[in-house]
């Protein structure tokens, strides 16, 4: 895995260094040596990740770190502060100011490593639903950059997983000051309540008795309903060796002890806000695919996925030597509709008759906006006798019930004309399908309106 690194020092000597370690193990090294030329280049997305230093003359790396944090074009791009400052508080300080690690001068060669693949990793997901989520802003869906800038980290649902009383009776207190917290002091039952809480955070402590928490991790990243969800380890000091593999199968961050509470609550609000930021890309790329298959108006499919997933049904029918029978509906003087009540009433027809069409088909049975006032659904398994009931079925009830318009002002008679077709050989293209139901519904159309006219082939 590669990724492109930019090492921000004032010291050629660091950064010759850094650079030397980053690129024996093939990552693209960029240099920058001082705050402005990295906030430059950081706009211009020329990178993955960056390593920071604290001291430098124009511009401390604190003050780097939060510009870069507080603007929405870049705020995703992983930090880690490299410094000598070694204090708890110059690490929380680095952590408040958005830095996703702070790694202490002289820095490991091993964990260095680690920490930048496991970033690395990370800010590949994270890019991956970016580049879904880049339609959204075209189709009206709100981009989370702003609302994830403007997030604390508070407020996050965590659970704590540690079997000693020393340790946990220590924790909770600090972190329910911010957040609403469970606390699992059986690790056999931890990844179930993991899977059932919906939780922003998982903080497991690795030095469980007779309960491998790094097993702990690894399955809750292999289970689709923990996945997504970050993981804080909090591990002895002695433990970098079980560190540096819990950061290869998936650990977000860690803490040794003595745990720092205000360290605590930083790491924990970098990950809450991660996880709400992540969360808010995948429900974008959601978004954006119920909206490129999903007529917005009626909420029933639009044409073009009725296209594509007709054919298929049609393979399937072919293959199976099962009927497939195709509906074609308009809905009567729609125009005059729109012309006598107006546009709005115009909608409100569509939409219920989009709630009547629902409620008369069945689960399997396909079912889309076409075009205008012109619907088609597609029934797997159906041959033309079975179509029919459930056309006139459907019929009867449009017809049945005025239509509610105008926000309850007026009650409007409605019909529909529908044209039946069913597939008639093995492999015959779903044009010639759709092409005789459209015929039949000019028939039915021809021949007075309201009625239900099969296959006019």
């Amino acid at each position: 895995m590669s990724a492109r690194v930019l090492v921000v020092d004032d010291v050629p000597a660091n950064v010759k260094l850094l650079e030397a370690r980053l690129s024996a193990e093939y990552f693209d090294v960029l240099t920058a040596s001082n705050g402005t030329e990295a906030l430059a280049m950081c706009a211009r997305a020329e990178c993955d990740i960056i390593l920071l230093d604290v001291m430098m003359p124009d511009m401390d790396g604190f003050e780097v770190c939060r510009r870069l944090k507080s603007n929405p074009a870049t705020h995703y791009i992983p930090v880690v502060m490299v410094t000598a400052l070694d204090s708890s508080s110059d690490r929380v300080r680095g952590l408040e100011a958005g830095a996703d690690d702070f790694l202490t001068k002289p820095v490991s060669d091993v964990v260095l490593i680690a920490r930048v693949r496991s970033l690395t990793r990370l800010k590949m997901m994270t890019d991956e639903l970016r580049m879904r989520a880049i339609t959204s802003l075209e189709i009206g869906v709100q981009a989370p950059e702003r609302s994830a800038v403007a997030d604390t980290g508070k407020g996050g649902r965590v659970l704590l997983v540690d079997d000693r009383p020393s340790s946990y009776e220590r924790l909770v207190p600090v972190l329910t000051g911010e957040h609403a917290v469970d606390l699992e002091t059986n690790p056999s039952e931890a990844l179930f309540r993991a899977a059932d809480g919906d939780y922003d955070l998982l903080i497991v402590s690795l030095g469980l008795d007779n309960f491998d928490g790094l097993r702990l991790c690894s399955q809750a990243r292999s289970l689709e309903r923990t996945r997504h969800v970050p993981i804080l380890a909090i591990a002895d000091a002695d433990h970098n060796t079980r560190l540096l593999r819990g950061l290869e199968i998936g650990v977000n961050d860690y803490l040794l002890r003595p745990v720092d509470k205000n360290e605590l609550l930083a790491r924990a609000r970098t990950q809450i806000r991660k996880r709400r930021y992540t969360d808010h890309l995948r429900d974008n790329v959601q978004n954006s695919i119920e909206a490129a298959i999903t007529d917005a108006l009626t909420g029933l499919h639009n044409r073009r996925y009725m296209e594509s997933h007709l054919a298929t049904l049609a393979e399937q029918a072919s293959s199976r030597g099962k009927p497939l029978a195709v509906m074609m509906l308009d809905i009567d003087f729609f125009k005059s509709i729109n012309d006598n009540y107006g546009h709005d009433a115009g909608d409100d027809v569509l939409r219920e008759f989009a709630v009547r069409v629902r409620k008369s088909i069945r689960g399997i049975d396909l079912a889309c906006r076409y075009g205008g006032e012109e619907f088609v659904i597609v029934m797997p398994e159906t041959d033309m006798h079975v179509a029919g009931m459930v056309a006139e079925r459907l019929r009867r009830s449009i017809a049945g019930e005025p239509f509610v318009v105008n926000k309850g002002e007026k009650r409007i008679e409605v019909t529909i004309s529908i044209g039946l077709s069913t597939l008639e050989t093995k492999g015959e293209a779903v044009a010639d399908v759709l092409k005789r139901a459209d015929v039949a519904l000019y028939r039915a159309k021809h021949d007075g309106r309201n009625r239900v006219v099969a296959n006019a082939a």
